[in-house]
Protein backbone atom coordinates (compact mmCIF):
# COMPACT_ATOMS: atom_id res chain seq x y z
CA UNK A 1 0.00 0.00 0.00
CA UNK A 2 0.94 3.15 -0.93
CA UNK A 3 1.08 5.88 2.24
CA UNK A 4 -0.63 9.08 2.04
CA UNK A 5 1.21 11.52 0.41
CA UNK A 6 1.04 15.38 0.83
CA UNK A 7 2.71 17.92 -1.28
CA UNK A 8 2.17 21.18 0.03
CA UNK A 9 3.23 23.19 -3.27
CA UNK A 10 0.30 22.63 -4.64
CA UNK A 11 1.07 20.04 -7.41
CA UNK A 12 0.14 16.44 -7.55
CA UNK A 13 2.61 14.00 -8.92
CA UNK A 14 -0.11 12.54 -10.82
CA UNK A 15 -0.91 15.74 -12.50
CA UNK A 16 0.31 14.54 -15.93
CA UNK A 17 -1.83 11.44 -15.88
CA UNK A 18 -4.26 11.62 -18.72
CA UNK A 19 -8.34 10.51 -18.13
CA UNK A 20 -7.57 6.98 -20.25
CA UNK A 21 -6.78 5.48 -16.73
CA UNK A 22 -10.35 6.02 -15.19
CA UNK A 23 -12.78 6.74 -18.26
CA UNK A 24 -12.30 5.66 -21.60
CA UNK A 25 -13.85 8.31 -24.28
CA UNK A 26 -14.93 10.53 -21.72
CA UNK A 27 -16.03 14.66 -22.01
CA UNK A 28 -16.68 16.69 -19.68
CA UNK A 29 -20.24 18.66 -19.40
CA UNK A 30 -20.55 22.52 -19.04
CA UNK A 31 -21.38 23.24 -15.39
CA UNK A 32 -25.07 23.38 -16.19
CA UNK A 33 -24.68 19.30 -16.99
CA UNK A 34 -22.27 18.60 -14.66
CA UNK A 35 -21.79 15.11 -15.50
CA UNK A 36 -19.34 13.00 -17.41
CA UNK A 37 -20.66 11.23 -21.05
CA UNK A 38 -18.61 7.99 -21.34
CA UNK A 39 -19.18 6.14 -24.92
CA UNK A 40 -18.68 2.37 -24.62
CA UNK A 41 -18.89 -0.16 -27.46
CA UNK A 42 -16.54 -3.60 -25.89
CA UNK A 43 -18.00 -5.98 -23.38
CA UNK A 44 -17.16 -5.16 -20.02
CA UNK A 45 -15.06 -8.16 -19.40
CA UNK A 46 -13.00 -6.40 -22.05
CA UNK A 47 -11.87 -3.01 -19.94
CA UNK A 48 -10.36 -3.95 -16.99
CA UNK A 49 -7.93 -6.60 -15.70
CA UNK A 50 -8.73 -7.27 -11.85
CA UNK A 51 -6.28 -5.81 -9.61
CA UNK A 52 -6.05 -2.71 -11.33
CA UNK A 53 -4.58 0.62 -9.40
CA UNK A 54 -5.22 3.62 -11.06
CA UNK A 55 -4.28 7.17 -10.38
CA UNK A 56 -5.92 9.87 -11.24
CA UNK A 57 -5.50 13.81 -10.08
CA UNK A 58 -8.69 15.83 -9.35
CA UNK A 59 -8.89 19.72 -8.90
CA UNK A 60 -10.46 21.52 -5.94
CA UNK A 61 -11.20 24.78 -8.09
CA UNK A 62 -13.48 28.05 -7.24
CA UNK A 63 -16.38 28.31 -9.95
CA UNK A 64 -18.33 31.57 -10.89
CA UNK A 65 -21.38 32.19 -8.14
CA UNK A 66 -19.28 31.22 -5.24
CA UNK A 67 -19.53 27.29 -6.00
CA UNK A 68 -16.63 25.37 -5.80
CA UNK A 69 -16.14 22.23 -7.68
CA UNK A 70 -13.93 19.23 -8.79
CA UNK A 71 -12.12 18.08 -11.82
CA UNK A 72 -10.09 15.79 -13.30
CA UNK A 73 -7.87 18.89 -14.71
CA UNK A 74 -7.19 22.38 -14.27
CA UNK A 75 -9.75 24.94 -15.00
CA UNK A 76 -12.31 21.48 -15.88
CA UNK A 77 -14.49 21.60 -12.14
CA UNK A 78 -17.99 20.92 -12.56
CA UNK A 79 -20.69 20.73 -10.41
CA UNK A 80 -21.35 17.67 -10.00
CA UNK A 81 -17.90 16.68 -10.00
CA UNK A 82 -16.98 13.99 -12.85
CA UNK A 83 -18.06 10.19 -12.62
CA UNK A 84 -15.58 8.16 -11.19
CA UNK A 85 -15.34 4.42 -12.28
CA UNK A 86 -13.46 0.97 -10.51
CA UNK A 87 -14.32 -2.58 -11.17
CA UNK A 88 -14.71 -4.65 -7.78
CA UNK A 89 -11.18 -5.29 -6.73
CA UNK A 90 -9.65 -2.17 -8.33
CA UNK A 91 -7.76 0.62 -6.19
CA UNK A 92 -8.31 3.99 -7.04
CA UNK A 93 -5.32 6.57 -5.64
CA UNK A 94 -6.88 10.12 -5.79
CA UNK A 95 -3.98 12.82 -5.82
CA UNK A 96 -6.30 16.18 -4.73
CA UNK A 97 -5.12 19.23 -5.37
CA UNK A 98 -6.88 22.03 -3.50
CA UNK A 99 -6.74 25.15 -5.39
CA UNK A 100 -8.42 27.01 -3.15
CA UNK A 101 -8.14 29.25 0.08
CA UNK A 102 -10.62 26.97 2.08
CA UNK A 103 -10.08 23.84 3.85
CA UNK A 104 -11.69 20.56 2.10
CA UNK A 105 -11.47 17.21 1.29
CA UNK A 106 -12.81 14.23 -0.37
CA UNK A 107 -14.93 11.64 1.35
CA UNK A 108 -16.56 8.38 -0.42
CA UNK A 109 -19.27 6.18 -0.08
CA UNK A 110 -19.38 2.29 -0.47
CA UNK A 111 -15.40 1.78 -1.35
CA UNK A 112 -13.00 0.36 1.05
CA UNK A 113 -9.82 3.06 2.56
CA UNK A 114 -8.42 3.61 5.74
CA UNK A 115 -8.45 6.46 8.47
CA UNK A 116 -5.93 8.35 6.44
CA UNK A 117 -8.39 8.57 3.42
CA UNK A 118 -11.42 8.85 5.59
CA UNK A 119 -11.33 12.23 4.22
CA UNK A 120 -12.27 14.02 7.52
CA UNK A 121 -11.53 16.14 10.09
CA UNK A 122 -12.04 13.73 12.88
CA UNK A 123 -9.09 11.33 11.55
CA UNK A 124 -6.80 14.36 10.28
CA UNK A 125 -7.16 13.49 6.70
CA UNK A 126 -8.26 16.78 4.71
CA UNK A 127 -6.30 19.76 2.56
CA UNK A 128 -5.10 22.73 4.41
CA UNK A 129 -5.85 25.49 2.01
CA UNK A 130 -3.23 25.01 -1.44
CA UNK A 131 -2.81 21.57 -0.50
CA UNK A 132 -2.15 18.37 -1.90
CA UNK A 133 -3.36 15.29 -0.41
CA UNK A 134 -3.37 11.62 -2.07
CA UNK A 135 -6.98 9.49 -0.91
CA UNK A 136 -6.81 5.65 -1.46
CA UNK A 137 -9.91 3.63 -1.97
CA UNK A 138 -10.09 0.27 -2.45
CA UNK A 139 -12.85 -2.38 -3.82
CA UNK A 140 -13.27 -5.86 -3.14
CA UNK A 141 -15.91 -8.91 -4.36
CA UNK A 142 -18.28 -10.77 -2.95
CA UNK A 143 -17.30 -13.36 -0.37
CA UNK A 144 -18.87 -16.46 0.65
CA UNK A 145 -19.45 -17.24 4.69
CA UNK A 146 -20.25 -20.23 6.81
CA UNK A 147 -24.20 -21.44 6.08
CA UNK A 148 -24.13 -20.81 2.11
CA UNK A 149 -24.59 -16.84 2.39
CA UNK A 150 -22.35 -14.28 1.53
CA UNK A 151 -20.70 -10.65 2.30
CA UNK A 152 -21.63 -8.07 -0.36
CA UNK A 153 -18.89 -6.82 -2.42
CA UNK A 154 -18.43 -3.20 -3.67
CA UNK A 155 -20.22 -3.17 -6.63
CA UNK A 156 -23.34 -0.84 -6.66
CA UNK A 157 -23.64 3.48 -7.12
CA UNK A 158 -22.32 5.23 -4.67
CA UNK A 159 -20.69 8.78 -4.40
CA UNK A 160 -18.13 11.23 -2.78
CA UNK A 161 -18.10 14.60 -1.63
CA UNK A 162 -15.99 16.86 0.55
CA UNK A 163 -16.12 16.52 4.43
CA UNK A 164 -14.49 19.41 6.05
CA UNK A 165 -15.41 22.94 4.50
CA UNK A 166 -17.58 24.90 6.51
CA UNK A 167 -18.12 22.19 9.57
CA UNK A 168 -16.36 19.27 10.16
CA UNK A 169 -18.68 17.32 8.56
CA UNK A 170 -18.80 19.86 5.06
CA UNK A 171 -21.91 21.21 5.21
CA UNK A 172 -20.52 24.05 3.54
CA UNK A 173 -18.41 22.21 0.74
CA UNK A 174 -21.93 20.36 -0.21
CA UNK A 175 -23.73 23.79 -0.31
CA UNK A 176 -21.28 24.79 -2.87
CA UNK A 177 -21.17 21.62 -4.82
CA UNK A 178 -18.37 19.89 -3.77
CA UNK A 179 -20.03 16.52 -4.47
CA UNK A 180 -19.99 13.66 -7.54
CA UNK A 181 -21.02 9.82 -8.50
CA UNK A 182 -18.74 7.32 -7.66
CA UNK A 183 -19.40 3.81 -9.82
CA UNK A 184 -18.17 0.29 -8.88
CA UNK A 185 -19.26 -2.32 -11.11
CA UNK A 186 -19.09 -5.78 -11.20
CA UNK A 187 -17.57 -7.48 -13.97
CA UNK A 188 -19.28 -8.66 -17.17
CA UNK A 189 -21.86 -5.59 -16.10
CA UNK A 190 -23.74 -4.01 -19.04
CA UNK A 191 -21.64 -0.51 -19.88
CA UNK A 192 -24.29 2.28 -20.77
CA UNK A 193 -23.79 4.66 -23.99
CA UNK A 194 -24.22 8.07 -22.02
CA UNK A 195 -24.29 8.96 -18.42
CA UNK A 196 -26.26 11.43 -16.51
CA UNK A 197 -25.28 12.65 -12.81
CA UNK A 198 -28.35 14.43 -10.93
CA UNK A 199 -27.50 15.68 -7.43
CA UNK A 200 -31.29 16.97 -5.43
CA UNK A 201 -29.34 19.35 -3.22
CA UNK A 202 -31.84 21.01 -0.67
CA UNK A 203 -34.57 22.55 -2.97
CA UNK A 204 -31.54 22.83 -5.93
CA UNK A 205 -31.03 20.27 -8.75
CA UNK A 206 -26.74 19.76 -9.09
CA UNK A 207 -26.71 23.29 -7.58
CA UNK A 208 -29.47 25.05 -9.95
CA UNK A 209 -33.39 25.46 -10.07
CA UNK A 210 -35.78 25.52 -12.79
CA UNK A 211 -35.89 26.52 -16.01
CA UNK A 212 -32.19 26.94 -15.24
CA UNK A 213 -31.73 23.00 -14.46
CA UNK A 214 -29.75 20.70 -16.64
CA UNK A 215 -31.26 19.27 -19.59
CA UNK A 216 -30.09 16.05 -20.64
CA UNK A 217 -30.30 14.51 -24.17
CA UNK A 218 -29.82 11.25 -25.79
CA UNK A 219 -30.92 9.53 -29.38
CA UNK A 220 -33.87 6.75 -29.57
CA UNK A 221 -32.42 3.51 -27.77
CA UNK A 222 -29.35 5.01 -26.39
CA UNK A 223 -28.77 2.92 -23.23
CA UNK A 224 -28.67 5.94 -20.34
CA UNK A 225 -27.39 5.46 -17.06
CA UNK A 226 -28.67 8.12 -14.41
CA UNK A 227 -26.82 7.98 -11.18
CA UNK A 228 -28.77 9.95 -8.73
CA UNK A 229 -27.48 11.20 -5.34
CA UNK A 230 -28.98 13.00 -2.48
CA UNK A 231 -27.71 16.13 -0.27
CA UNK A 232 -28.60 19.04 2.23
CA UNK A 233 -31.54 18.63 4.69
CA UNK A 234 -34.15 17.80 2.94
CA UNK A 235 -36.03 14.68 1.72
CA UNK A 236 -37.19 14.24 -2.06
CA UNK A 237 -38.35 11.48 -4.01
CA UNK A 238 -36.58 10.91 -7.73
CA UNK A 239 -39.23 10.44 -10.65
CA UNK A 240 -38.92 9.89 -14.06
CA UNK A 241 -41.43 10.76 -16.98
CA UNK A 242 -42.07 7.94 -19.46
CA UNK A 243 -39.21 5.33 -18.45
CA UNK A 244 -38.75 2.83 -15.66
CA UNK A 245 -36.44 0.84 -14.01
CA UNK A 246 -36.15 -2.38 -11.84
CA UNK A 247 -35.38 -1.57 -8.09
CA UNK A 248 -32.46 -3.52 -7.89
CA UNK A 249 -28.13 -3.23 -8.17
CA UNK A 250 -28.38 -2.33 -11.69
CA UNK A 251 -31.96 -1.13 -12.53
CA UNK A 252 -32.35 -4.70 -14.83
CA UNK A 253 -34.16 -7.63 -14.19
CA UNK A 254 -31.74 -10.72 -14.03
CA UNK A 255 -34.74 -13.05 -15.48
CA UNK A 256 -38.67 -13.77 -15.51
CA UNK A 257 -38.34 -14.85 -12.14
CA UNK A 258 -36.03 -11.44 -10.39
CA UNK A 259 -38.94 -10.22 -7.66
CA UNK A 260 -37.63 -6.65 -8.09
CA UNK A 261 -40.37 -4.21 -7.86
CA UNK A 262 -40.26 -2.36 -11.31
CA UNK A 263 -40.52 1.70 -10.32
CA UNK A 264 -40.10 5.24 -12.15
CA UNK A 265 -40.45 6.57 -8.64
CA UNK A 266 -37.90 6.62 -5.73
CA UNK A 267 -36.87 8.26 -2.48
CA UNK A 268 -33.38 10.24 -2.83
CA UNK A 269 -32.67 11.39 0.76
CA UNK A 270 -29.50 13.49 2.11
CA UNK A 271 -26.63 10.57 1.90
CA UNK A 272 -28.47 8.35 -0.44
CA UNK A 273 -27.53 7.16 -4.12
CA UNK A 274 -28.94 5.29 -6.31
CA UNK A 275 -28.31 4.41 -10.53
CA UNK A 276 -29.71 2.16 -13.04
CA UNK A 277 -30.19 2.08 -16.78
CA UNK A 278 -32.88 2.93 -18.84
CA UNK A 279 -33.28 3.00 -23.32
CA UNK A 280 -34.54 5.91 -23.91
CA UNK A 281 -37.70 6.70 -25.16
CA UNK A 282 -38.23 2.33 -25.02
CA UNK A 283 -42.01 1.90 -25.95
CA UNK A 284 -42.41 5.89 -26.09
CA UNK A 285 -40.43 7.15 -28.15
CA UNK A 286 -38.71 10.25 -28.79
CA UNK A 287 -40.02 13.67 -27.17
CA UNK A 288 -38.78 15.93 -23.97
CA UNK A 289 -39.93 13.68 -20.88
CA UNK A 290 -39.56 15.79 -17.28
CA UNK A 291 -37.37 14.31 -14.56
CA UNK A 292 -38.19 15.90 -10.87
CA UNK A 293 -38.66 15.51 -7.19
CA UNK A 294 -42.43 14.42 -6.26
CA UNK A 295 -42.76 16.24 -3.51
CA UNK A 296 -45.23 18.93 -5.27
CA UNK A 297 -44.19 22.17 -3.26
CA UNK A 298 -40.67 21.06 -4.32
CA UNK A 299 -41.05 20.50 -8.19
CA UNK A 300 -43.61 23.68 -7.79
CA UNK A 301 -40.80 25.92 -6.71
CA UNK A 302 -38.55 24.89 -9.04
CA UNK A 303 -36.72 20.98 -8.40
CA UNK A 304 -37.59 19.99 -12.17
CA UNK A 305 -35.57 19.38 -15.54
CA UNK A 306 -35.66 18.27 -19.16
CA UNK A 307 -34.39 14.56 -20.35
CA UNK A 308 -34.44 14.93 -24.14
CA UNK A 309 -34.87 11.85 -26.49
CA UNK A 310 -34.24 12.77 -30.08
CA UNK A 311 -34.88 10.62 -32.54
CA UNK A 312 -32.57 7.98 -33.60
CA UNK A 313 -30.21 10.03 -35.94
CA UNK A 314 -30.14 13.22 -33.32
CA UNK A 315 -33.07 15.40 -34.59
CA UNK A 316 -35.38 16.93 -33.12
CA UNK A 317 -38.50 15.20 -32.84
CA UNK A 318 -41.76 17.08 -33.65
CA UNK A 319 -42.94 19.27 -30.28
CA UNK A 320 -40.03 18.37 -28.26
CA UNK A 321 -38.95 22.10 -29.17
CA UNK A 322 -42.40 23.53 -27.97
CA UNK A 323 -42.29 21.24 -24.39
CA UNK A 324 -38.95 22.75 -24.02
CA UNK A 325 -39.54 26.56 -24.64
CA UNK A 326 -42.87 25.85 -22.38
CA UNK A 327 -40.62 24.60 -19.75
CA UNK A 328 -38.20 27.66 -19.43
CA UNK A 329 -41.28 29.85 -20.13
CA UNK A 330 -42.81 28.51 -17.20
CA UNK A 331 -42.61 30.50 -13.62
CA UNK A 332 -42.05 28.10 -10.63
CA UNK A 333 -43.24 29.39 -7.64
CA UNK A 334 -44.71 27.70 -4.50
CA UNK A 335 -48.71 27.15 -4.86
CA UNK A 336 -50.93 28.60 -2.97
CA UNK A 337 -53.06 25.69 -1.42
CA UNK A 338 -56.91 26.09 -0.97
CA UNK A 339 -59.75 24.02 0.26
CA UNK A 340 -62.08 22.28 -1.62
CA UNK A 341 -65.87 23.78 -1.82
CA UNK A 342 -68.37 21.12 -1.74
CA UNK A 343 -71.97 22.08 -2.41
CA UNK A 344 -74.85 19.96 -1.28
CA UNK A 345 -77.88 19.65 -3.26
CA UNK A 346 -81.77 18.99 -1.71
CA UNK A 347 -83.61 21.17 0.66
CA UNK A 348 -82.70 19.89 3.75
CA UNK A 349 -84.89 19.16 6.73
Amino acid sequence: MTDNVVNRDGEGRDNHLRRRSLLAAAGVLGLTGGAVAVTRGEPATAKAAAGVTKKITIYAENLPGGLIGYGLTRGGATVPGPVLEMYEGDTLEITLVNTTTQRLSIHPHGVDYDVNSDGSPFNDSFNDPGETRTYIWRSHEMTTVAGRRFMPGSAGYWHYHDHALGTDHGTGGLAKGLYGALIVRRRGDILPDKQITVVFNDMLINNKTAPNTPMFEANLGERVEWIAIGHGSLFHTFHLHAHRWADNRTGMLEGPADPSQVIDNKDLNPGSAFGFQVLAGEAVGPGAWMYHCHVQSHSDTGMAGVFLVRNADGSMPPGAQEAIDRFQGHQHKAATATAPTHEHGGTGS
